[in-house]
Order: C-alpha cells, then sequence, then structure tokens
C-alpha cells in the first residue's frame, strides 16, 4: 500500500494533489506545529490579472502549537470577505465558475473551528469535486501515540501501523529523509516531482501565473483536463 502524510493547506496547489493521487491513502499530518508563513492558512489567487492572497485569519498563531488547536476567527472581516473576493476574481472570466464556487463555499461555510479542520474540508471537497479516490486519515485522530519519536521516526511508525509498503513525499523532502534508512524499515521512500510546464488560460490577455490554488485551476479548466494535468508526474 502507498502511503503520503503531510500537514492540511487551505486551498492547495495542484502539486499537493498529484501527491494525494499517487497514493492509496492519504493522513493529514494536523497534530504536528502550525507554520508560520506557511500554506496552511493561505494561498494566491488570481484576481485583476495579478497574484492575490487569501489568508484565513486564525486566533493566536504560535508555531509552538499544533495546527489542530488553531482557531479560526470567523469574526474578523478578512474571513467574511473571502467568498466574496473569490466571487469577484472569477465570476466574469471564469467559465466553470458556476460549478466550482459551490465546492469552496460549502468548505467556507463548515463547521469547522480549527484552521486544520478548514484545510481539511478544502482538500476532502476538492478531491471530491475531481473524483480523486484516495482514503483518508486524520494523525491525531489515529496515530497520537506516535508523537515524539522525531520526524522520520514517526513517519516510519505510521507507515509501519498502516501496513505501508510504499512512502511517497514531497520533492521538498529529498533534503530531509534518507531512502535507505526506510528501506531498512521495510519501506521504500520515494519522491514526487511534479512538471514544471503546467500551464492553461487564465482568461482574454492574460499572461499565465503559475503555482496558484486549485482554485484558480478549476476555475478555468473541466475535470478531464485537471486530470491529465495532476497525473504528470514522476518518482524519483
Amino acid at each position: 500500500m502507498k502511503v503520503a502524510i503531510m500537514q492540511p493547506y487551505f486551498f492547495p496547489y495542484i502539486g499537493y494533489f498529484q501527491l494525494i493521487n499517487s497514493v492509496d491513502l492519504f493522513v493529514f499530518y494536523d497534530d504536528v506545529n502550525f507554520v508560520k508563513q506557511s500554506w496552511i492558512n493561505r494561498n494566491y489567487i488570481l484576481l485583476d490579472k495579478k497574484k492575490h492572497l487569501l489568508t484565513v485569519p486564525c486566533k493566536s498563531i504560535s508555531q509552538n502549537k499544533p495546527i489542530n488547536v488553531i482557531e479560526i476567527d470567523k469574526e474578523n472581516r478578512c474571513f467574511k470577505t473571502i467568498l466574496l473576493t473569490i466571487d469577484i476574481a472569477y465570476r466574469k472570466e471564469a467559465p466553470y465558475f458556476s460549478s466550482v464556487f459551490p465546492v469552496i463555499e460549502n468548505a467556507m461555510t463548515s463547521n469547522s473551528g480549527s484552521i486544520s479542520g478548514l484545510a481539511i474540508e478544502s482538500i476532502v471537497s476538492t478531491c471530491k469535486y475531481l473524483n480523486i479516490q484516495t482514503k483518508f486519515m486524520v494523525a491525531s485522530e489515529s496515530f497520537s501515540e506516535t508523537i515524539g519519536q522525531g520526524k522520520s521516526g514517526r513517519l516510519k511508525s505510521i507507515c509501519k501501523n498502516l501496513g505501508a509498503d510504499e512512502y511517497i513525499n514531497a520533492i521538498g523532502g529529498i533534503e530531509l529523509y534518507d531512502k535507505k534508512e526506510f528501506n531498512e524499515y521495510g519501506i521504500n521512500l520515494s519522491f514526487i516531482k511534479n512538471s514544471n510546464n503546467l500551464s492553461y488560460s487564465q482568461g482574454r490577455n492574460q499572461q499565465f501565473i503559475p503555482n496558484l490554488s486549485i482554485i484558480d485551476v478549476m476555475m478555468f479548466n473541466p475535470v478531464q483536463e485537471i486530470t491529465q494535468m495532476i497525473e504528470n508526474y514522476e518518482l524519483v
């Protein structure tokens, strides 16, 4: 069985969904510490032909707190305007606005009180829209006994508990994790390398801006073409 483990991000970029699609089971790593200026509570969309940063406001953000205990500030004006901003950004130009906006709206209006809950909801809702069949688990609900085993030690323990024989990590982990160390534990470690030539039309007279949220990809492309983009990767 192939497994991936990653912090939950808010409507992440397409590479995150390539990782999800490459495995049988994906574990949301929600009980590790929050990282400021990361993609846990923010991402870019296209607004007025430029990158625009959407940020989910949170209460008492700290890098000493696990992601799953950090609460969303739903009374903050910035939170209340996220949906409006997306509406303004895409309603006129995006051909798939009418089918995609409800996916975003359902996630944003969910009962999730924590940023991890909202981020997970955004990812799961997107996967349903894109017909990605990967199964999900949440680390804080199933693997709390592995906390304190160190970065690679905990990952190996989770994989072992799941009976996984292959662990796939984002390409950034190539400097952090040793394939030999995982092999000695009976697990084949691979890294997913995303295609660098992904591009699509973002509207009339628009120069392509890469690496935006999956929101942008869905707004401008049919599901069938997004599926082809998601499958355009290699394991190294």
